[in-house]
């Protein structure tokens, strides 16, 4: 695993309620035994900018990518685990990888070298919309916006130094969701943030 991040992190975090699961019994057979189900077993990620996948009410198993989008024969054994803007996430057992499937343009592209990339990047985001708020020490709104600018860049800084794939191009799922943020756009009421923006 590139990232070293545990249950109990992110539990401190956002609470027990707040981090999402799914159990072994939801993935294939040869799924459900890799390192990249486990983590997602056992620590999670916490909910809100990303949503993990329900399973299929009649099998009780996360859909297949073929089931959801036109793939390739590998990549349609892939089981689905999640939902990040307009595109699915699949996890291919073999190499641990997540990717992005999307099924309007049918594409399939890395997205994470692993899953705890996956889980880092979002506790990452999801921490900062949750903590930051503009505050009185900044002489204007712009320079609160230049300060979250500088927050999301060091997220997308250290997280590429370790896993070029999450930020690889200004058109990844990661780098369209760290610029809505730096834009003050994905604050959820309730939080600072948007208290500070729209009181």
């Amino acid at each position: 695993m590139l990232f070293d991040i545990t249950r109990t992190e992110l539990v401190a975090l956002f609470g027990e309620d707040r981090i999402a699961t799914l159990s072994a019994a939801v993935f294939p057979p040869r799924a459900a035994r890799t390192e990249g189900a486990r983590l997602l077993q056992t620590v999670g990620v916490p909910t809100g900018t990303l949503s993990l996948r329900d399973p299929a009410p009649e099998s009780g198993l996360l859909p297949l990518v073929r089931e959801v989008a036109d793939a390739d024969e590998r990549a349609g054994e892939w089981p689905v685990i999640g939902w990040l803007l307009n595109a699915h996430l699949a996890l291919d057992p073999g190499s641990g990888t997540v990717y992005a499937v999307d099924p309007d343009e049918e594409t399939v592209r890395a997205l994470h070298t692993d899953v705890s990339s996956l889980v880092h990047v979002t506790l990452r985001l999801q921490r900062l919309l949750e903590e930051f708020a503009f505050s009185a020490e900044d002489a204007d709104e712009e320079a609160g916006f230049e300060r979250l600018d500088r927050e999301v860049e060091h997220i997308r800084r250290t997280t590429s130094a370790v896993d070029p794939l999450p930020f690889g191009d200004e058109e990844s799922m990661w780098s369209v969701v760290a610029d809505e943020i730096a834009e003050g756009r994905r604050f959820a009421a309730g939080s600072p943030g948007a208290a500070s923006l729209y009181g």
